[in-house]
């Protein structure tokens, strides 16, 4: 599974790559855009599985890199892990797409057992 992590945080992008290479090891290739132009390049390029977003960053929205991954990888997973959790955020994540909409203070620790189901589902587990 092919995990692209879009965050302008170089530690949020670290902490999430050790926590998915601890949950699924080989069975992840992890890669990291830190800007919205990197993020939509990586999509092109690298053709991610599931691709883990935040709303704010350099260069525009998350919601534009999620609007642009479920135009040309429909069947692409996105999760958005954000510090801004307010309901108006959620529903336009929600509704462009979004598989789920998470709050980084408190729901971090779930990006590695959502894709770890993913994982499981994919391998017939």
């Amino acid at each position: 599974m092919r995990v692209l992590i879009v965050d302008d945080s170089a530690i949020v992008r670290e902490r999430l790559a050790d926590l998915l290479s601890e949950r699924a090891g080989a069975l992840v290739r992890v890669d990291q855009a830190e800007d919205i132009a990197g993020g939509l390049q990586s999509i092109r390029t690298l053709e991610p599985d599931v691709v883990i977003l935040d709303i704010q960053m350099p260069g525009g929205s998350g919601i534009e890199v999620l609007r642009a991954l479920k135009k040309e990888r429909p069947k692409a997973k996105a999760i958005i892990l954000t510090n801004y959790p307010y309901p108006q955020y959620r529903k336009r994540c929600l509704e462009a797409g979004a598989d789920f909409f998470l709050d980084k203070s408190s729901e971090f620790d779930k990006v590695p057992r959502i894709i770890g189901a993913w994982i499981d589902r994919a391998s017939g587990q």
